[in-house]
């Protein structure tokens, strides 16, 4: 790898990794994202660029799963030039010991570098994610909650976050000890001596990011601390902490425009996501130009081939009329039985409806829907990698990207959105920027 590299990382789900990915080239950082670790002929496609992320999937997965796939991982990742190198959680920290474990993944990432302290940033206040001594807090709506208390994630159908104290959390899925550099012991000035000193008593070194202020100030820190903790563990918190314009770091930079490509005809969308957020955006888009298509996800796990075919079919008469398709499995919390579903396998089979679509009608543009679907659906469509195209508009975190497919000279625009994120217009954005 070129000894230019900054920095590298894997994302426990693909929305996150996208979201990374923004943070850094909407500010200058040349970032490429890559679906499984590249070779060297498949990095030589893409030169010139300071960061390189790897996709993944381990927010879904169970720890044995983690004892047998991260390693390889973080070696690639160990025996890179880069000078940090994270793992990347999921804003809102819901896992559990069972499913996500970000404290297996920690341990693992702790023996295969051999590093005694392992910096964690979850705060993100572009994504309105806050911490607050040890505390996260996520936005709904209008308001602010904590993250016991959101609407929405302490009800999530697998990992429900029913404790706010990340210490405590985190505490469930490791032995390490975890200690907290608060918001106010960052605005108050922290000396490199005493950063050191923490770094040496504790295992995890938890740092709020409260603010603008809290934000710089853990970006410095985070790249003080590269030689002795060069493995970070943290939401897309730690690129926009390290990108903050008063952090100094080299990755530091000002936001910048970049022009959306025009729309490109007609789109189809896949949706596996229960979330209240994503059925409004399913309403509006059917209220502006797309047809909603119910998939059964049940018949979807169960009969795949004819489920998919069926969907093909269906979708293909609406782009035939020159209208949007836009097929979901859930429409908000009233259909929550679906996420008890297999969800492994109803990405997978949204995937599978999506690459015969493109395939057959020669779409430019696409969407996933939900964060899990969109880790599973993308290895149905032979994409190598992802570069950010244009960011939306009011929707961090879920760019318009490049899918560079893995015949070379092939791409497709593609976008991955979260469960939680974006305007309730995003599907039509998409298909109009």
């Amino acid at each position: 790898m070129s000894g230019d590299l900054l920095l590298c990382y894997y994302g426990d789900d693909l929305t996150g990794s996208t979201d990374v990915m923004e943070a850094l080239a909407t500010r200058g950082t040349p970032t490429i994202l890559f679906t499984a670790i590249p070779t060297a002929d498949e990095m030589k496609r893409f030169p010139g660029r300071r960061v390189i992320g790897i996709a993944g999937t381990s927010r879904s997965e169970t720890p044995e799963w983690m004892d047998e796939n991260l390693p390889p991982v973080f070696e690639w990742m160990k025996h890179s030039s880069a000078a940090l190198c994270h793992y990347k959680v999921c804003s809102t920290f819901d896992s559990s010991p069972a499913v996500g474990s970000i404290g297996r993944a920690m341990d693992i990432a702790a023996s295969v570098f051999r590093q005694t302290c392992m910096p964690l940033v979850v705060g993100a206040p572009e994504l309105k994610r806050y911490t607050a001594f040890g505390n996260l807090y996520a936005h709904f709506g209008p308001d602010v909650f904590r993250i016991d208390r959101h609407p929405v994630m302490n009800r999530h159908p697998v990992t429900p976050m029913d404790e706010a104290d990340l210490r405590v959390h985190l505490g469930r899925q490791t032995d390490k000890s975890i200690g907290l550099i608060d918001f106010l012991r960052l605005k108050n000035g922290l000396a490199p001596e005493e950063l050191s000193q923490r770094a040496r008593q504790e295992d995890i070194l938890l740092f709020d990011v409260l603010d603008e202020e809290t934000k710089a100030a853990t970006g410095r820190h985070l790249w003080s601390l590269r030689e002795e903790c060069r493995f970070v563990t943290g939401s897309s918190g730690v690129e926009y902490a390290l990108v903050a314009k008063d952090a100094g770091t080299p990755l530091s930079g000002e936001a910048r425009s970049v022009a959306g490509p025009g729309g490109r005809g007609p789109i189809a969308v896949v949706s596996g996501s229960c979330s209240p957020t994503t059925e409004r955006q399913i309403r509006h888009a059917i209220d502006n130009g797309f047809d909603g298509i119910h998939v059964d996800a049940s018949a979807l796990t169960t009969q795949t081939e004819a489920t998919v075919q069926a969907a093909i079919e269906a979708a293909s008469g609406v782009l035939r009329s020159g209208r949007s398709p836009l097929l979901y499995t859930a429409l908000g919390i009233a259909d929550m039985r679906v996420a008890g579903l297999e969800g492994h396998l109803i990405g997978q089979g949204l995937g599978l409806i999506l690459a015969g679509l493109v395939r057959r009608h020669g779409l430019k543009r696409a969407v996933v829907a939900g964060g899990d679907t969109s880790s599973h659906a993308i290895k149905q469509l032979s994409i190598l990698a992802l570069e950010l195209l244009a960011p939306l508009p009011a929707c961090p975190g879920s760019p318009l990207c490049t899918g560079f497919l893995k015949t070379e000279g092939e791409q497709l625009e593609i976008a991955f959105k979260g469960g939680q994120v974006g305007t309730d217009a995003y599907f039509t954005v998409v298909r109009d920027i």
